[in-house]
């Protein structure tokens, strides 16, 4: 059976549009580095301006709402973007997008104006911060407070594990705990945090700090120490947070899909196994992955479709979501498997598996290649592997 999606001749027309503007405005040292440890602030800044241009033409966020920002775009147009995108290892937009459904439906319009379309626009960029030290990711049971204090409030809390490229945004999102005596799912509030003040100088009381972790450094320390934050910041209710917040988890959880569901790490793998003799084994293991991948793009794309016909969503984003999360771990240890200790080596080694793999946008810990230096003590080093 086919399961490739064909494609009209005004859409062919659209992708060779595409294809014309990364031709004219992506050079090739701006391309998405193998490894996010080599993405560079100049590269950032690139992209800042790119992304914007992207806004202006409708390409940045397709199908959102043209009155805030977005291209008012079909989901056609989203899934040729994305593929062209991804295999000219255009970066995506730099903020967290499960922000903008949390504003579309919460936000004020005056907020929208405030926040949503400079987002859409990629003015400004937002950092998703959920998890905590203490309980991690269970948000019913938040316990970084913010207190209101006349027409403001102010926050104090820690946050770990928030993800975001570069070294600071302009805002980060999430919950504050508003009300310790109301019941749980009622006792929290959802902010816009400025990360700078209006003179642009650092939020006072407002600390990011870079994780090092095994798996690169887009993670965050976030420490809020009595920060003080305007009463339009608040999203919805003060007691709605918990509402707010679902509503953006909705999608993180797998409940808008995926366009262009794609997995990098599987077509290094196959492609690895095109290149070199192979055993039984080997060759099972290889299609193994890939036909995991195959499944877990079925399942994203129903989701899409679903979610792009305004169709009523119940298990099917929860069952892509899981299957998702696990394949990439089995797809990890098939990795392993096959390419042994040439999976382990850093993306600029030589030797490695076609100059290795990105890490997946999911933070896995390990892909085709992570930031483990190679072996060097000789009963560990590896044979050359020629071009």
């Amino acid at each position: 059976m086919d399961f490739e999606m064909p494609y009209t001749e005004e859409q062919e027309k659209f992708r060779a549009e595409v294809k014309s503007w990364i031709a004219d405005n992506v050079p090739d040292n701006m391309r998405d580095p193998i490894d996010p440890e080599n993405f560079t602030e100049d590269m950032k800044q690139f992209w800042r301006g790119k992304h914007q241009d992207l806004a202006t033409k409708g390409w940045l966020y397709p199908t959102f709402p043209t009155e805030y920002g977005g291209g008012g775009l079909s989901g056609d147009h989203e899934t040729i973007l994305q593929e062209e995108f991804r295999q000219a290892r255009v970066p995506g937009n730099f903020t967290n997008t499960f922000v903008l459904p949390a504003l579309l439906v919460w936000g004020t319009e005056e907020q929208k104006q405030k926040f949503l379309v400079p987002l859409l626009k990629s003015t400004v960029t937002a950092w998703q911060k959920f998890t905590e030290p203490s309980s991690g990711a269970d948000l019913a049971n938040y316990e970084s407070k913010a207190v209101r204090d006349g027409d403001d409030w102010r926050l104090t809390g820690q946050s770990v594990f928030v993800s975001g490229r570069g070294k600071e945004p302009e805002y980060l999102f999430g919950p504050m705990m508003t009300d310790p005596d109301a019941p749980r799912h009622r006792n929290l509030g959802f902010f816009m945090i400025p990360v700078r003040d209006a003179n642009g100088e650092p939020t006072e009381g407002l600390e990011i700090r870079s994780q090092n972790l095994v798996n690169g450094g887009d993670q965050h320390f976030i420490f809020l120490d009595d920060v003080r934050v305007a009463g339009d910041h608040l999203i919805g209710g003060d007691h709605q947070g918990w509402q707010v917040a679902q509503t953006s988890l909705e999608q993180e959880h797998g409940g808008r899909g995926n366009a262009f569901p794609d997995d990098v790490m599987v077509d290094h793998l196959i492609t690895w196994m095109q290149d070199k003799e192979n055993t039984d084994i080997e060759k099972q293991t290889a299609m193994d992955a890939y036909n995991d991948f195959r499944v877990d793009n079925i399942l994203a794309k129903r989701t899409y479709w679903m979610y792009s016909n305004k169709m009523s969503i119940q298990y099917e984003g929860n069952v892509a979501n899981v299957h998702n999360r696990e394949y990439q771990c089995r797809n990890q240890i098939r990795v392993r498997d096959v390419m042994g200790p040439y999976a382990m080596l850093d993306a600029n080694d030589p030797r490695a598996p076609h100059k290795a793999s990105r890490k997946s946008d999911k933070g896995l810990l390990l892909a085709c290649a992570t930031l483990v230096e190679a072996p060097t003590s000789p009963e560990l080093s590896l044979p050359v592997v020629s071009e």
